[in-house]
């Protein structure tokens, strides 16, 4: 079972097992709280059940050993594709997935199946596919071949196609409780202590993956330096200086993009403890960072101005109370 998401697995494997199965289904909600994960886990779960015998364990559990676990974690099952985006040959990212990665999805269907009736594709992020990609995509949603199975994850629905949207059998996934984070990141992260691990979970609001990325990357010192500018200001530019010169290296790139994916729930909570006009300075700054942070890898933004540019964003809040 997938901690603190036990719903959205429980709707998906209801039907499966009743063998009433949309092909489409979106999994929806914020980043790092499971969607991908669970994805595969069902994913994992349809092929290996397929293939035989009846699995006996509960939700998405498949046994370890199965012929299907192993495939999947050898990147080799034949009935199975996950689109992402691809490693540049210069390093980094591609902007997104591309139409030819779409495209390519029908040499999966236009052979038979190999190991059971079931195909399946998971595509993480929906969010990340060009325009070009979206409308071969949804090609395929609107006749889709038999026993196939499409995983949509995506972290801002509401950019999707509606004619995808509409295609596709939602599944919202929440952010995790304190609780299930907490218990979480024990076992994760068994070496830090508890006053550690209940900063971190403050930090991540409902994010694991953001809490494992705080923790693993040791973002706290960069999250305090952000705080502390929004809070205070910095008429120097001292600490916005501080923070580029951080994340500028291109050693520090795994850093630097979990850095922009933290900075909007930074504003966000800091937004929340506010009233007044205050409050609706904070939220014009959640705004502006939002834009920020979603343009600066698809333009392949210069991470040291990116950065110096949130910190003039989290300054101005300060500067303007």
């Amino acid at each position: 079972m997938i901690e603190g998401q036990e719903r959205a697995v429980e709707r998906f494997t209801s039907a499966w097992d009743s063998r009433r199965l949309h092909h489409a289904w979106l999994l929806a909600g914020p980043r790092g709280v499971g969607k991908a994960s669970v994805a595969r886990l069902a994913a994992m779960r349809v092929l290996a059940e397929a293939a035989g015998p009846t699995i006996e364990l509960p939700g998405l559990e498949t046994p370890p050993d199965h012929p299907v676990a192993k495939l999947l974690a050898a990147g080799s099952h034949p009935d199975f594709r996950w689109l992402e985006r691809l490693e540049r040959p210069t390093g980094g990212l591609a902007r997104n997935i591309s139409v030819d990665q779409v495209r390519s999805l029908g040499d999966l269907f236009s052979v038979t199946p190999s190991l059971s009736p079931w195909r399946v594709v998971v595509i993480d992020a929906a969010d990340d596919l060009e325009a070009s990609a979206a409308n071969a995509l949804l090609k395929m949603l609107e006749e889709p071949p038999a026993n196939s199975l499409f995983f949509l994850v995506s972290h801002a629905p509401g950019r999707l196609l509606p004619t995808i949207r509409s295609r596709c059998r939602r599944l919202d996934f929440a952010r995790i409780g304190d609780d299930a984070m907490t218990s979480l990141l024990s076992r994760s992260l068994a070496r830090e202590n508890s006053s550690e691990i209940e900063k971190v979970v403050t930090a991540a609001n409902g994010s694991i993956g953001r809490a494992l990325a705080i923790a693993e990357l040791d973002l706290a010192p960069l999250e305090a330096e952000a705080r502390a500018i929004l809070r205070e200001g910095d008429a120097d530019n001292g600490r916005r200086s501080k923070l580029a010169s951080a994340l500028a290296p291109k050693g520090a790139a795994e850093r630097y993009a979990a850095f922009l994916q933290l900075v909007p729930g930074l504003v966000a909570r800091e937004a929340i403890a506010m009233s007044g006009e205050a409050r609706g300075r904070a939220i014009d700054a959640y705004v502006q960072v939002r834009e920020t942070v979603a343009l600066a890898p698809r333009l392949s933004l210069d991470p040291a101005a990116t950065v110096f540019q949130l910190g003039t964003i989290l300054a101005s809040v300060a500067l303007k109370r």
